[in-house]
């Protein structure tokens, strides 16, 4: 009977062992089905490409044409009778477009001058680009004191300057500002039809100081055989197009990385740009970066550090928006403002946000 029941205890152990050691088996059978499978999750996760450009750092002359006639403002009309009169206001509103009058496409002030002297004191009816929204307006001129008729209306057509070209892409888009340009009044961003792209060529700076932002001066060759590109787009955070003989453009360049904004640092850098006909680097210190923040254009604070470009320009001047900015051998950003206050000082962009 004794046997019987020590056989019996042996059994039971047996049996335990073995349920134990089966649970063990199936418990790292699932443990490496789960971690078989993450791996598979994470190989499959897409992954942020890192873009490759060209670096800029050149001068540019930019020319850009509105889409439609740009209202600056409305004014004041002396007609014949010696007596004043505001034909448009209230009606037309500063940073309006006018595209068409009385159904007749108008992309310049010449042409909406032409339209206004052919229909003379006829009602005019305007289509007009209102905050993007499409409205008609209707606007009478008046005969001015020299026999002409005139609507009130002051406006602009197109734009120019200097910039400077910040990358150019394998497939040959470019970029450059790194923010968009507004009109000189108004502050709106311009709603350009197209633009061309030209070479330039710095001739003397205005040095910077505090309080007077200094200023590349230039000449931009508008003809034929100085076209370098065309202008498609204009935004907020620059402008965009294609470059003309892209392969020439950038013969001897290298390719440089472009920088995700995480890995951008407070710390040294260099900017890239051209003052005294030579396009190099120069160094500058990186005092602030602000991954978010509602003004895109002003996400890193910057300081020249450079003695050389200190003795050139007094630090950050307009024409440099676009310099290129280096960090860790990767394109990071562009230079974008100056600190009126400080010339030494200023704003740049993430490249993540350019691109």
């Amino acid at each position: 009977m004794m046997n019987v029941r020590k056989r019996y205890r042996r059994f039971v152990c047996v049996l335990l062992l073995s349920s134990v050691f089966a649970l063990i088996l199936c418990g790292l059978a699932v443990f490496h089905n789960m971690e078989l499978q993450k791996s598979q999750i994470e190989s499959s996760a897409p992954v942020a490409e890192r873009k490759k450009v060209y670096l800029g750092g050149t001068p540019i002359g930019i020319y850009l044409e509105t889409d439609g006639v740009f209202v600056v403002d409305t004014g004041t009309v002396t007609a014949e009778d010696g007596t004043n009169c505001c034909p448009a206001e209230n009606i037309v509103c500063s940073g309006d477009y006018i595209q068409a009058v009385n159904g007749e496409q108008v992309h310049t002030k010449e042409e909406l001058v032409a339209c206004i002297a052919k229909y003379g004191s006829d009602e005019l009816i305007l289509d007009v680009d209102r905050q993007g929204e499409q409205i008609r307006l209707r606007v009478t001129p008046v005969m001015d004191e020299e026999g002409a008729y005139k609507a009130g209306i002051w406006v602009r057509n197109d734009t120019q300057g200097i910039g400077t070209l910040t990358w150019v892409d394998e497939e040959g888009y470019f970029g450059a500002l790194g923010h968009g340009i507004s009109d000189v009044d108004t502050a709106e961003l311009l709603n350009i039809q197209n633009g061309t792209l030209y070479s330039a060529e710095v001739v003397s700076v205005i040095k910077g100081s505090a309080g007077e932002p200094g200023e590349l001066s230039g000449i931009i060759h508008y003809s034929d055989s100085y076209k370098i590109g065309t202008i498609e787009e204009n935004n907020e955070n620059g402008i965009y197009g294609r470059i003309t003989g892209f392969s020439l453009a950038v013969q001897n360049r290298t390719l440089y990385e472009t920088a995700f904004k995480q890995e951008v640092e407070t710390g040294p850098a260099t900017i890239m740009c051209t003052v005294d006909g030579t396009c190099r680097e120069y160094e500058i210190r990186i005092r602030e970066v602000r991954e978010n923040g509602s003004d895109v254009n002003k996400r890193m604070v910057i300081e020249v550090t450079d003695p050389e470009l200190l003795e050139l320009t007094g630090g950050i001047v307009q024409g440099m928006s676009g310099s290129p900015i280096l960090q860790n051998g990767r394109l990071i950003g562009a230079v974008t403002h100056v600190f009126v206050a400080d010339s030494t000082k200023g704003y740049g962009i993430f490249i993540e946000n350019m691109l």
